[in-house]
């Protein structure tokens, strides 16, 4: 074994990847934009995330004076759907509540409401993203288990990031998800849908004109995200065939320890080796199963929180430059209606002076009468 080289497509082969470029992101550009080089493996990237949000936690400690908890979920089943009920637990230490404790029931479409009405009203701040609505790829059961704990988890981190933002965190539609006990008179309140059409066609439109000049720190920054995010994704997207591939690994080494076993029962001399041999796949197996645990459980979660953000953050910079777009194009309306003014008031000034009557010139027609 040790006299043989690996071939220099093998990764290829085990991974079977239909797109050459997701094994990229582990060779180019792997230096972030600060200087500060980004880690190469999922088990380091992951650590830093951890290290992050420690020290982040620690700080916001002692500042922090809303704390939000999301457990206990129901699943509830009506004649038209089925849905999971999140408790929703607050305590709080900030005047304008009206107690210190709260304990509310909440639904995956309370958070989008709140979600939308957060970007509605702060459309340029960064606010902390929601897991999808539909199910990831691979996930077999909608409502299983595993699904169920990952999806509160992020249900909690989101709610935990907006009540340590110091703007986001006084919204009262926070307020109002966190108090009352029903959010349905809340949510029919707010724009009409022609006015949100509106909003839309003018976001549309300021695309479609484009920017005359954004500044460099932007450029700079939307040029980061960019490459940021097509390289999460790359990770992401690597990460879930492999466990993919693994899963299918442990299922056929599943089938080989019975049969080794079998296989001992009915040879005599063979029986101790071959015993042994059925005692290593099943301790390969339960590696192997520990190790899709492990990232399924920790890795992906944390890869995907990444993705999420970074088109979150695409998203904000997209309506920075509408909202520039917006304000470019009516000073050019200003502008445009300065010169009309300038050339109106210098026909009217042309006009007068054309009206004016001379003093000489009303004399001679004075004396000729």
């Amino acid at each position: 074994m040790s006299g043989q080289t690996v071939p220099a497509d093998f990764s290829g082969h085990m991974l079977d990847l239909d797109e050459d470029d997701d094994l990229e992101v582990f060779s180019k550009n792997t230096s972030l934009a600060d200087g500060s080089p980004m880690p190469n493996s999922p088990s380091s990237m992951v650590n830093q995330y951890r290290l992050e949000e420690e020290e982040d936690e620690q700080q916001d400690a002692d500042t922090k004076d809303i704390f939000t908890t999301v457990d206990h979920p129901e699943s509830h089943v009506t004649a038209i759907e089925t849905f999971i009920m999140y408790r929703v637990m607050t305590k709080t230490t900030r005047g304008e509540f009206d107690s210190s404790e709260y304990e509310v029931r909440r639904r995956y479409q309370d958070f989008l409401w709140l979600r939308s009405k957060l970007e509605e009203n702060h459309p340029t701040l960064i606010v902390h993203p929601l897991p999808e609505k539909f199910v990831m790829k691979g996930m077999v059961e909608r409502f299983n288990d595993d699904f169920i704990e990952t999806r509160r988890k992020a249900l909690d981190r989101f709610l935990d990031k907006t009540s340590e933002h110091p703007i986001l965190s006084y919204s009262p539609h926070f307020k109002v998800f966190l108090t009352a006990q029903e959010l349905l008179s809340h949510k029919k309140q707010g724009p009409g849908f022609l006015s949100r059409m509106g909003e839309t066609v003018r976001a549309v439109a300021n695309s479609v004109r484009g920017l005359k000049s954004r500044p460099e720190e932007f450029a700079l920054m939307q040029e980061y995200v960019e490459d940021f995010s097509n390289k999460m994704s790359s990770v992401d997207k690597v990460t879930l065939r492999i466990i993919k591939e693994q899963r299918e690994y442990l299922d056929e080494l599943k089938q080989y320890s019975p049969t080794y076993t079998q296989w001992a029962g009915s040879e005599e001399e063979l029986a101790e080796p071959l015993k042994g041999v059925a005692g290593c796949v099943e301790r390969c197996s339960k590696e192997t199963e520990e190790q899709i645990h492990h990232l399924s459980d920790v890795l992906v979660p944390a890869l995907h929180e990444y993705v999420l953000c970074a088109e979150t953050l695409k998203a904000v910079m997209r309506r920075r430059d509408n909202i520039q777009a917006e304000y470019e194009a009516k000073n050019e309306a200003l502008a445009s209606r300065r010169v009309e003014q300038e050339d109106c008031l210098a026909v009217w000034e042309s006009f007068l002076l054309s009206q004016r009557v001379e003093p000489s010139e009303q004399t001679d027609g004075d004396d000729a009468s």
